[in-house]
């Protein structure tokens, strides 16, 4: 009598799918879950110490020699021509450039002659670049943080971590781009002359008077220092987060608490301000450019950016603004982290 073939019951077929496609939405829940609560933390962070950014910009564009000096600017070209003792001295010694001022005198220069909501000019850029950029890198970062940790030590080389935030940011920074050229016109434009201010009224209106008045590809000027920033920026902040946050727990210094996360955080934040600030003030420079039809662009490029920067003011021109930076980027870390771990809390029942 011949056997009947072993044929898998019908219920069996559809448990196995059924698991299968379990474990799919599980994993693709997982990782929007990350995109989620990486957003969320960096919205937080981005809006509260938005104020700091501004006057980090601000600093950054101190000195530069493309920025048009009124005081010069309204000499009568008759003097030039005089010959007396007088007015050759006049024409020779113009007038000394303002002396560069710190954090605190910067935010009170704005306050005082701009008034309190200057401080939160591109704000709304500042809501959309943390939107696109840091919930990309930081959706990224926590997909291959899942993939590269070890499942029995439940550890990740720090050389993972690194590549890890490489990658995430670069692809997070490309996303994020437009928004991020918006917000540094946004920032920059009440220390031009008024005549000359862009006077954007929000970020889509940066973004669609950008679009139509020096085309599509100026929303991605400085594109690739914004990735190499970017890259920095991640690597080093969210890989010198997790590490440190490693050290303090295995070494019994801290309790997986709030005063870990804050001592983690706001290391990793000076890691990254070192790391990034060069790149930063080049950035900042060649974002804010201003391109006038059928004239020769003040920068080339990033690289000629920063040979005249250093030509005209120094290597610590790189620098300028690192106060702020790390005033900045302390009190941000701090709260994107802190945050974030508290997002963590409340999502890990969902």
């Amino acid at each position: 009598m011949s056997q009947r073939p072993n044929v898998p019951h019908s219920s069996s077929i559809a448990f196995g799918l059924h698991s299968h496609l379990l474990i799919f939405f599980e994993s693709a829940a997982m990782g929007v879950k990350g995109f989620v609560e990486g957003g969320i933390a960096s919205i937080v962070a981005g809006c509260s110490t938005h104020p700091l950014d501004l006057i980090k910009v601000r600093m950054q564009l101190q000195g530069e020699s493309n920025v048009p000096n009124p005081a010069v600017q309204t000499l009568r070209p008759a003097l030039a021509f005089q010959t007396t003792t007088t007015t050759t001295s006049s024409a020779i010694h113009m007038p000394p450039p303002p002396a560069r001022v710190g954090p605190v005198a910067t935010g009170i220069k704005i306050f005082r002659t701009e008034g309190v909501a200057a401080l939160f000019s591109g704000v709304s850029a500042t809501v959309l670049r943390q939107t696109l950029y840091s919930t990309t890198r930081m959706g990224l970062y926590d997909i291959l943080k899942q993939k590269w940790t070890d499942k029995e030590t439940k550890t990740m080389p720090l050389s993972r971590k690194i590549t890890a935030g490489l990658i995430a940011g670069g692809i997070g920074a490309a996303v994020g781009n437009p928004a991020d050229v918006a917000m540094v016109r946004m920032q920059a434009d009440g220390r031009l002359p008024v005549s000359q201010r862009r006077n954007y009224t929000s970020v889509v209106d940066a973004i669609t008077r950008m679009t139509k008045q020096e085309g599509v590809t100026s929303l991605w000027r400085g594109s690739s220092l914004t990735v190499n920033r970017a890259m920095l920026v991640t690597a080093s902040q969210l890989a010198s987060y997790d590490q440190i946050k490693e050290m303090i727990l295995e070494n019994g210094l801290m309790k997986d608490g709030l005063g870990t996360h804050v001592a983690a955080s706001f290391s990793a934040g000076f890691v990254a301000a070192v790391a990034s600030n060069p790149v930063d003030v080049i950035k900042t420079r060649v974002m804010n450019m201003k391109v006038e039809a059928g004239q020769k662009p003040p920068y080339a490029g990033a690289l000629d950016c920063a040979i005249k920067t250093v030509k005209a003011e120094g290597p610590m021109a790189l620098y300028k603004g690192f106060i702020p930076t790390i005033s900045r980027q302390g009190p941000f870390t701090v709260v994107l982290f802190v945050t974030l771990e508290q997002v963590r809390k409340l999502l890990k029942d969902f």
